[in-house]
């Protein structure tokens, strides 16, 4: 059993993640920026931990990660402010990478998106620039870094029921159900084959466990 942070722990994934890595019997602390948020998640099995990571530095993101046994990050700014997705997608989740590393947290799990690479396609001019550039920025530090990481890349993200079945770089879009992400995430914490991996994934046949085996 292990002791699990999650930043963005009242975002949609993560509630879904949270209910499954409780039963498994895994202690779940889950950092959120609202504190009206705390209900909900502690609804979950997690344990709410406030925190305002866009404002934390490296040494007191330290403190919020010491202790724990995996890191997975699925915060994010949501779009719509430039400024905002870049400190929180990317200046934020590189400070918590170097936090982990601080902490001697090694095992971080990335939530990002299918279409994370350097050669993205998103022309500067158009509003997803700012969350794409972001994103690849964060993951190839990520990538880059000492952790044992893995970035998790899903397609678009539905609200569809669960299927327990997906499929790896799918060629489009790569719609997936977020309870299938959120699983995948919990079996990527499992599974050290998964480490040192950039897995993009989307809807599919092949049951997750299989599908991310290295």
């Amino acid at each position: 059993m292990a002791r699990i942070l999650i930043f963005g722990g009242h975002g949609r994934v993560a509630l879904l993640l949270e209910p499954l890595l409780a039963a498994q019997g895994h202690t779940v602390t889950a950092v959120i920026r609202n504190a009206d948020h705390e209900a909900a998640v502690a609804a979950t099995g997690a344990q709410p931990l406030v925190a305002d990571i866009e404002a934390l530095d490296v040494d007191q993101l330290e403190n919020v990660i010491a202790g724990n046994d995996v890191v997975v990050w699925s915060a994010g700014a949501g779009g719509g402010n430039p400024s905002r997705t870049y400190a929180v997608d990317r200046d934020a989740a590189i400070r918590s990478m170097e936090a982990a590393l601080a902490a001697d947290v090694l095992r971080y799990v990335m939530v990002s998106w299918v279409g994370s690479r350097a050669d993205h396609g998103i022309e500067p001019d158009a509003s997803f620039f700012p969350y794409a550039d972001a994103k690849w920025a964060a993951d190839a530090h990520l990538a880059a870094s000492a952790l044992d990481w893995t970035i998790l890349a899903p397609g678009t993200l539905t609200l569809d029921p669960p299927t327990g079945r997906i499929a790896l770089d799918p060629a489009d879009g790569g719609a997936v159900a977020r309870a299938d992400v959120a699983a995948v995430i919990a079996a990527t914490i499992a599974d050290d084959t998964t480490i040192g991996r950039t897995i993009r994934f989307g809807a599919g046949d092949e049951v997750i466990g299989h599908a991310i085996a290295g």
